[in-house]
């Protein structure tokens, strides 16, 4: 009875997904989201109903980045286009972070038996997402956003199969994801407002800097390293408090 209720879940989402994959098919949500032709329709909408503007975009973000592997420096170039570097880098954030949510809970609820398998596989998902350290949840959220060790759609439903809260990982994400996204918004911005292009792009750039710099940093103390392996190192460190 146990398999066959996992079974069931999975036939659920499996259903789920192929009625999206059918519907983009029929309205090329995906083609949408990449034709920059389409742009005209978003900045339009920006100007008659934001919300109205902001709830599309979210949910095709939501739907483009879980089930349809549309690259996420998409969804950030089209915010800064369309809704301008600040608002743009929230607008986001937030769709990405709903997204990441989806598939967590897409993971800890329908694909659990099909992603864990494969998930330690990966030596840094095994020895960081599934350790039993659970004080140090924020920082791995930390590293494997901005260092990366393994593709972020795996990362999200890998953190479902986890024993991760919602709401920490959540905010974490939230957290993390936004300088990176900052990046992407802000420079495109600059590219689409001639007014502001330097002062748009020079910013694009500091935050460029500081991402690339936290990045390597991480990456050169906490993976790149030959003493110890990256469970230890990461979780035995004492110049990271609890």
């Amino acid at each position: 009875m146990k398999i066959l209720f996992k079974n069931k879940r999975l036939c659920i989402f499996v259903f789920l997904t192929g009625v999206l994959i059918l519907l983009n098919h029929r309205f090329g949500w995906s083609k949408y989201m990449a034709d920059t032709e389409n742009l005209e329709f978003l900045k339009e909408a920006v100007k008659n109903n934001l919300l109205e503007a902001l709830l599309i975009y979210t949910v095709l973000t939501v739907i483009s980045s879980v089930l349809l592997a549309v690259p996420g420096i998409t969804f950030a170039v089209i915010a800064g286009v369309v809704f301008g570097p600040v608002l743009g880098t929230f607008a986001c954030t937030v769709a990405a972070t709903a997204g990441a949510v989806a598939a967590f809970i897409a993971g800890r609820f329908f694909l659990k038996d099909l992603i864990k398998p494969l998930a330690v596989k990966n030596k840094y998902l095994k020895e960081w997402l599934f350790s039993e350290n659970k004080n140090k949840d924020f920082f791995i959220l930390m590293l494997t956003r901005l260092v990366p060790l393994f593709p972020y759609n795996l990362q999200n439903f890998a953190y479902g199969t986890t024993d991760m809260k919602l709401g920490k990982y959540t905010l974490g994400t939230f957290i993390f994801i936004l300088p990176g996204t900052a990046m992407y918004t802000v420079g495109a911005a600059g590219i689409a407002d001639a007014k502001n292009r330097v002062f748009y792009i020079s910013t694009a750039i500091v935050i460029a800097i500081f991402v690339f710099s936290a990045a390597y940093m991480l990456k050169k103390h906490y993976i790149l390293t030959d003493k110890t392996s990256p469970e230890s190192k990461l979780f035995e460190d004492k110049k990271i408090e609890t």
